[in-house]
């Protein structure tokens, strides 16, 4: 659903505010920093540090830096290389952010990240409470992907950090996430047609919303305009407003948050998730069970899914770890298992009142209960 003629925005009751910044805006042609433009980003989240907001910021832009370090003529296509010169790119990059903030009196943190992150229960709290304490000693996070350890991500499982600062938004409970782009907004077509229209506002992610989405980004970044908009999937589910926006405007950041009409915004769905189902949702599945038509309809009434349900399977995977249901090749939801692969390829196709007489033992009456489950 598109909506239009919107007079201002209200965001004055926001208090924490994630910020991310992509390669080909960190990034000169060349792969070199722009430094300049870094400052000016300290100088607006000092501005909002005194308004009392907290900022997060999610910053690509290891790799290309590394990249042109490394005297590098081309981005490497090869995962080894890409990673090297994250490597070495990322000790660049937290050092242009330290100079930058210390003009302000800030001191930053930096945060790398793989999806594992996001995954593991007692990681994420960690997670949550290493950014509660920056929070007391007033440092700002500098999150990026840890690059040289993660090859799903360097693959874009992260889009360039696009997904990445969406489920940081989700797990700090932002009230906005701002993604600073080389572009004006969402437009209603490819913005290099003279009649293509700015997308003030996106109240629901619709097949028109995601067709028009976009190419995918520069060749010096993993994203485009489809990987924010799957960021924006995960927004809106969390109860956080997104906004993308042109990097370059004049003091971006403090006219955003003084509600003026930048950029495309995403409103949050009317239906979000909870805590709990957004760590469901947003973790990496450890594997996947396929269940046959009973078993959905069981499951979109209300109900758990039981042993009998189940097709077939597909990884190997511990009780307790969240895996994708899947029904006739789509994924349909996911959940936190009760049982392991091992005791559900033995136990696939039966009847609860079975369990015990072929495990030995029945913890369980369901393979994934309804309360630990949640629909995609």
């Amino acid at each position: 659903m598109i909506e239009v003629e919107i007079l201002r925005r209200d965001f004055s009751r926001v208090k924490k505010i994630v910020v991310k910044i992509g390669t080909s805006v960190l990034t000169k042609p060349d792969g070199s920093l722009d430094e300049e433009y870094m400052q000016d980003i300290a100088r607006l989240v000092y501005e909002l540090t005194r308004r009392g907001i907290e900022v997060i910021i999610v910053s690509s832009g290891a790799i290309g830096s590394g990249v042109k370090e490394l005297g590098l003529k081309n981005m490497p296509r090869d995962i080894p290389t890409r990673q090297g010169a994250a490597a070495v790119g990322q000790s660049i990059l937290i050092e242009t952010w330290r100079s930058a903030f210390r003009r302000y009196g800030l001191k930053v943190a930096q945060i790398l990240l793989t999806y594992e992150a996001f995954s593991n229960r007692r990681t994420y709290l960690n997670l949550r409470n290493s950014m509660d304490m920056l929070e007391k000693y007033g440092a700002i996070p500098i999150i990026n992907e840890n690059d040289p350890i993660s090859v799903h991500e360097i693959e874009s499982t992260f889009g360039d950090n696009d997904k990445l600062s969406a489920l940081v938004a989700s797990k700090v409970d932002a009230e906005l996430l701002i993604l600073l782009t080389d572009v004006n907004g969402l437009y209603d077509k490819n913005p290099r047609h003279k009649d293509a229209r700015l997308i003030s506002e996106v109240s629901e992610i619709t097949p028109e919303i995601e067709r028009i989405g976009g190419e995918p980004g520069s060749w010096r970044s993993r994203g485009g305009m489809k990987t924010k908009i799957e960021a924006a999937k995960i927004a809106m589910k969390s109860n956080c407003c997104m906004v993308i926006a042109n990097a370059w405007e004049n003091n971006v950041l403090l006219r955003i948050v003084d509600g003026e009409l930048l950029g495309t915004l995403f409103k949050p769905s009317k239906v979000g998730y909870t805590n709990r189902e957004r760590w469901i949702r947003y973790s990496k599945s450890h594997g996947v069970i396929m269940i046959d038509d009973g078993a959905r309809e069981a499951l979109l009434k209300g109900g758990s899914l039981l042993p009998s349900g189940i097709i077939e399977l597909d990884g190997e995977f511990d009780s307790n770890e969240v895996v994708s249901l899947v029904h006739r090749n789509k994924e349909i939801a996911k959940g936190i298992v009760d049982y392991s692969s091992e005791e559900l390829k033995k136990i696939k196709g039966r009847h609860t009142d079975e369990i015990e007489k072929i495990l030995g033992y029945k913890n369980y009456d369901n393979v994934v209960r309804r309360e630990n489950m949640v629909f995609i």
